[in-house]
């Protein structure tokens, strides 16, 4: 499977499962505050950023590519994921009520951290991946 194919088709997977995952959150959390519940979505959400970017670098070692062609593939789907989870910000946000006029505008910072949070975890889902391989 050609690189940027499996780049985009899991990406657009894993940036859907977040989306979902962050729905069910917001409906589940309004109803059962539990903690249990938001320990529960955790895990669900450390599997699917690990699941998924770790299935595309498999793709990768699969067809016979490098370790670092699998760990590029895994940073671009998990950069994906991030940058979905940033355009979804602003609803959630609403949806804490906080009021529209205070839109979260993330630093350079933050940005940069969660850049960096996205490649520990490619580089474990990589790593998963070729433990797997």
């Amino acid at each position: 499977m050609n690189s940027l194919v499996n780049i985009v088709l899991f990406g657009i997977v894993g940036a859907v499962m977040m989306a979902a995952l962050l729905g069910l959150l917001l409906v589940a959390g309004d109803r059962a505050p539990r903690k249990g519940v938001r320990v529960a979505f955790g895990a669900v959400s450390v599997a699917v950023l690990l699941g998924v970017p770790a299935s595309a670098a498999l793709g990768e070692l699969a067809a016979g590519a490098g370790y670092g062609t699998a760990f590029i593939s895994a940073l671009a789907v998990e950069i994906i994921i991030y940058a979905a989870n940033i355009a979804l910000l602003p609803t959630v946000m609403r949806r804490a009520g906080r009021s529209t006029a205070d839109r979260p505008r993330p630093s350079a910072a933050v940005l940069f951290g969660g850049l960096a949070v996205s490649a520990v975890l490619a580089l474990a889902a990589s790593l998963l991946a070729l433990a797997l391989s």
